[in-house]
């Protein structure tokens, strides 16, 4: 059964999503099995709208962008589901067709831009390129967009840094280029992966404000995969909290920052550092690590790290996957095996006083 997790006011004019994914799957088979990259994502986004998707690494955020964007095709990976965007289905679509519409209609900014952009050609140059393949413009015209678009995204002096190489820009200003690179075309679907990685708070900052006002220009839906909850709680409208492979846990972000009802999504809010607490409170891990996707534990794939499966009633955790299901009629969504009262009987009076 396909668990859609449906962000706020998530239909357009025409009563449909703009995104949206059913049921999506990403397995690798490799010669130790079959890896459950991810195993039945399903959400749905609308334009000017922006959705955080949290989770430890190998959690499977990644690889669904990456599925979006269509980068799956021509490898061994196993992809099935169907991705809707504005109309159009991805999963089944033509590599040629997929092309067409990356960069134009849906561009991504990777996680490191150094290693995203080739380091033989010039800044300038690669931007022109992403340009020229969906526009029959000439090179100075394309030249002219890039290098406006450098200067739009804060890079000083963009004529001359437009004929830098990579290698050449520091790590904040590469990822200004790759978010110039991502809006070369005006996309209608931004895809940030880790954007502010690596990067010192101050530039994290400063790359977040001008997504966000790029946003508000062009009216992008965008998609930002992060382990950071601090940039999902600036960002974000709807969260998706991911774990081996599945969605844990859905909803606004006011619901999973202020009464999150999955143990995991406490172990990832209990993690965060507050300003508000002394210098003696330290931050409580998750125990244990992530599952292997190849062999995932039998139920649910978080009771092996669980501290709170002495409070599941009449089942045991490692007996079946919980379904994600519906909290009231709220479009918060948890897989849990707990009861919905006892979640948040135990968020009041044991993991609230502890963030």
């Amino acid at each position: 059964m396909t668990e859609t997790v449906t962000t706020t006011e998530s239909t357009d004019r025409t009563g449909k999503p703009f995104l949206e994914l059913k049921d999506l799957q990403v397995h690798f088979p490799t010669d130790d099995g079959l890896v459950k990259a991810v195993n039945g994502l399903s959400f749905t986004l609308e334009r000017g709208k922006t959705l955080g998707i949290v989770g430890e690494s190998g959690s499977g955020k990644s690889v669904s962008s990456l599925a979006i964007m269509g980068l799956h095709k021509g490898s061994r990976a196993q992809v099935s589901g169907e991705i809707w965007l504005d109309g159009a289905e991805l999963v089944d679509m033509s590599i040629p067709e997929i092309r067409r519409l990356r960069g134009q209609q849906v561009a991504m900014i990777f996680q490191d831009p150094l290693s995203a952009m080739h380091p033989f050609y010039r800044v300038g140059d690669q931007l022109v390129e992403a340009y020229r393949v969906h526009n029959d413009v000439t090179k100075a015209v394309a030249k002219k967009r890039a290098v406006d678009l450098l200067d739009r995204v804060g890079i000083p002096s963009p004529d001359k840094r437009f004929y830098d190489y990579p290698h050449q820009f520091s790590g904040g200003m590469r990822q200004r280029a790759m978010i110039a690179m991502a809006l070369m075309c005006d996309p209608q679907l931004l895809i940030a992966d880790e954007p502010t990685t690596a990067l010192d708070v101050t530039v994290q900052a400063q790359i977040l404000d001008l997504m966000q006002d790029l946003q508000k220009e062009f009216n992008s839906a965008i998609v930002i995969i992060t382990h950071d909850l601090g940039v999902v709680a600036q960002m974000a409208q709807d969260v998706v909290v991911m774990y081996g492979g599945r969605v844990v846990e859905s909803g606004p972000v006011r619901d999973i920052f202020y009464r999150p009802e999955m143990p995991y999504t406490w172990g990832l809010l209990g993690s965060i550092p507050r300003v508000n607490r002394g210098g003696d409170h330290r931050l409580k891990a998750i125990r244990g690590t992530p599952p292997s996707l190849i062999n995932l534990p039998k139920g649910c794939p978080f009771q092996p790290r669980c501290d709170y499966q002495q409070y599941v009633e009449g089942h045991s955790c490692s007996g079946e996957v919980p379904e994600l299901l519906q909290v009231g009629t709220d479009p918060h969504r948890v897989r849990c095996h707990i009861d919905h009262a006892q979640r948040t009987k135990l968020f009041t009076e044991q993991i609230k006083p502890n963030l």
